[in-house]
């Protein structure tokens, strides 16, 4: 199979994580037999610096032309860098902003998972974090009340403002069917994170939610209040499988999940359109304190580039090789600077991409 993949290196440590993910994804092409083509374009801070503006109609246009898109990190040093010094709509994370808008990208994806060999940082008390969890958080990306009227204005000498909170049923509708084909993949259930008890969106999101999983009877489906939710998701979170939500609530829960795996140096994401295309990357930022110095973690972006093959190019079997990868290369006591703890080898960031690319 050929896979075009248009890649993103990004700003900070970005260039790095990106190489080893590369690194790992050729070797999954030479023990399967695939073919990689990379195309790199510039966004955020590197393409200020070469054209002026975060984003390029030349990229956007390079990005569509692929199967799939491959980023690492986008942005600087918010208080040194001279981007920051820049109106906002010409700075790095406009870039960003910018390509989910021309990808169409709806859906966001983010795994949220303990390794065993990685409990001990979980904050959460032992006897929870001993049962270990494997959670996906899927997060609708372009409505809701983020993109919904708003304004401020002054009645009777108060100011007031207005945030407008909108779904149509399209929206709700294909949304839910990105997460019941991604629990289809993985565990078959997806628990829906509400307000239904409060808000008519949310209960036109539960509606349309029970129509769509009426054509998954393999999956499960529970319904859930995002109050609950997040109680559960530091009281049981080995009970999630696939967690289904609208925007502002999967923007809560996401982060909330992520702080419970205790390393955000681990955790991938993926922004998904309407067709197997999707953006991948890493959910930590570009840390430019440690850029050029081999010390930064790969793996998330490792990671991403397993969802991709997953997602985007159904490739289970591959994906699953990367994942094992990272398991086996944990087990046998290697880490990076940020994962480090005691008796185990500290390696760089092109030490664990070679590991990593050893064990496919």
């Amino acid at each position: 199979m050929e896979l075009r993949i248009t890649c993103i290196p990004g700003d900070g440590i970005g260039p790095e994580i990106v190489a080893e993910a590369k690194k790992v994804l050729d070797a999954v092409a030479v023990k399967y037999g695939h073919v990689m083509h990379y195309t790199d374009i510039l966004m955020g801070g590197a393409s200020i610096d070469v054209h002026g503006v975060p984003l390029t109609e030349e990229a956007v246009k390079t990005a569509k032309s692929a199967d799939a898109v491959l980023m690492g990190s986008i942005g600087g040093d918010t208080t040194t860098s001279p981007w920051y010094k820049l109106p906002p709509n010409l700075r790095p994370e406009a870039g960003l902003l910018g390509i989910r808008k021309a990808l169409n990208l709806f859906a966001n994806l983010r795994p949220a998972v303990l390794y065993e060999e990685l409990a001990g940082a979980c904050p959460l008390k032992e006897e929870i974090s001993a049962a270990g969890f494997d959670m996906m958080i899927m997060r609708e990306l372009t409505g809701g009340l983020y993109f919904g009227e708003r304004k401020t204005v002054e009645e009777n000498g108060i100011r007031k403002a207005i945030d407008t909170l909108t779904y149509d049923e399209n929206e709700i509708r294909r949304i839910a069917i990105k997460g019941f084909d991604i629990a289809r993949k993985r565990r078959k259930k997806v628990t829906s994170v509400d307000k239904a008890n409060v808000l008519d969106s949310s209960r036109l999101w539960r509606k349309v939610v029970e129509e769509v999983a009426e054509d998954y009877p393999d999956v499960t489906l529970e319904h859930m209040l995002v109050d609950n939710c997040a109680m559960q998701l530091v009281k049981d979170p080995a009970q999630f499988d696939v967690i289904l939500t609208e925007n502002m609530f999967g923007d809560i829960l996401s982060d909330e999940a992520s702080m419970v795996t205790g390393s955000i140096g681990m955790l991938a994401s993926a922004s998904l359109n309407d067709t197997k295309f999707g953006l991948y990357e890493p959910s930590h930022g570009s840390a430019p304190d440690i850029a050029g110095q081999d010390i930064a973690n790969p793996i998330a972006t490792v990671l991403s580039a397993s969802m991709m093959l997953r997602y985007s190019f159904d490739l289970d079997q591959e994906a699953d090789a990367i994942d094992h990868a990272v398991k086996s290369v944990l087990q046998a006591g290697y880490r990076t600077a940020d994962i480090m703890s005691e008796g185990c080898e500290r390696v760089g960031c092109r030490r664990m991409g070679d590991l990593l690319a050893e064990r496919i």
